[in-house]
Formats: structure tokens, sequence, C-alpha cells
């Protein structure tokens, strides 16, 4: 078995992964109230498809759709552990040599980029331990996503059909897009 064939093996969609501002680990049940007090704010929602995510009872649904997922993670802030948001591996094909990275909000106090880049260079660089090519899908509507993913270096190919059918942006990173974003430090 060649390497390549090795790493696509062993995948861990739920790692820890610590990084300077940030750590992620996986996502747990009792995470929920405090995951929902970020999510509640209504302008986290405002381009995304799902508008009325904020609210406790539609929150609760994409909370157990994460769980189930098998590959959600939280997000703490490394400086006080608290939440800070989440984000999700989803879709692993071993055949393409893909992952997708989605599903990501952060509480408005930590946008601007910084912890976003991180959050995504972390889990980046785990991806590309097992796959060639991350894909991430956007709505159309969603400018901020958009320029958040192309920020870190996210080329649009296209639209595909999202998990819930919608009509989506495909964005990819390949690792070796991602070695000359994110060189090793």
């Amino acid at each position: 078995m060649s390497d390549n064939q090795t790493r696509r093996v062993i995948v861990d969609l739920q790692p820890t992964l610590k990084g300077r501002l940030l750590e992620l680990r996986p996502l747990r049940a009792s995470d929920f109230k405090d995951l929902y007090a970020v999510a509640s704010d209504p302008l986290l929602w405002e381009q995304h498809p799902v508008k009325d995510r904020w609210k406790e009872d539609v929150f609760q649904g994409f909370f157990q759709e994460s769980l189930d997922s098998g590959g959600a993670l939280i997000a703490l802030d490394s400086k006080n552990g608290k939440v800070i948001g989440t984000s999700r591996f989803y879709g692993y094909d071993p055949q393409e040599g893909e992952i997708e990275i989605g599903w990501t909000f952060l509480a408005r106090s930590h946008w601007g980029g910084t912890y976003n880049r991180e959050m995504k260079e972390l889990m980046l660089r785990h991806a590309f331990t097992f796959v060639d090519r991350v894909i991430f899908l956007v709505g159309p509507q969603n400018l901020r996503s958009q320029r958040a993913v192309e920020k870190i270096g996210g080329i649009r190919i296209g639209s595909r059909r999202d998990g819930g059918g919608k009509n989506s942006f495909a964005y990819q990173i390949t690792a070796s897009a991602f070695a000359q974003t994110f060189p090793k430090q």
C-alpha cells in the first residue's frame, strides 16, 4: 500500500486542534447552551440561507445535525476557554481525495479574519493529511462567507448542491495551494 493509500485509511474527522488563538475539539451534546449563546445573534445569519437559525428551535435541529455528522468541532478562545463558534468536516470522499469544510460560524466579537483564518488553517492542515482537495460550499447570497473563503485561498470552481439540496457556490483549496498560502513555520 502506498503512502497515499495509507493516509486515506486513517481519517479522524473530529480531532483536537490547537492554535495560538483558538482550540478546536469534538462537539458534544453538553455544548448546546454555550454554542446557542453564540448562535442566538440574528446578525450571524443575515446572509445565510437559513436566516432564522438564531431561533432556539431552529438551532436545535442544526445542532443535532452537527452532532450526528460525526465531523463537528467546537471552537474555544484560547485566552479564556469560552465557546466562540463551530465548523465541521463533511462528505469525505476517498475516491475523489476530497472533503468539505463548512457550517462555520463565529461570534461577532471574533470576526475580522484572524480567528477564521486560524480555524481554517488548523482544519486544512489536518485535512491535507488524508485528502488532496478541500471543498467549501457557500450560498450565493452569503457575500461575507464568500470573501472569507477567498481570503484563505479558496478558488471558485462552479456550483454544487449542498446537503439541503440548495445550489451553492463551490470553492476549492488544493494541498499545493494550501502550502503556498499557509507555509509551515
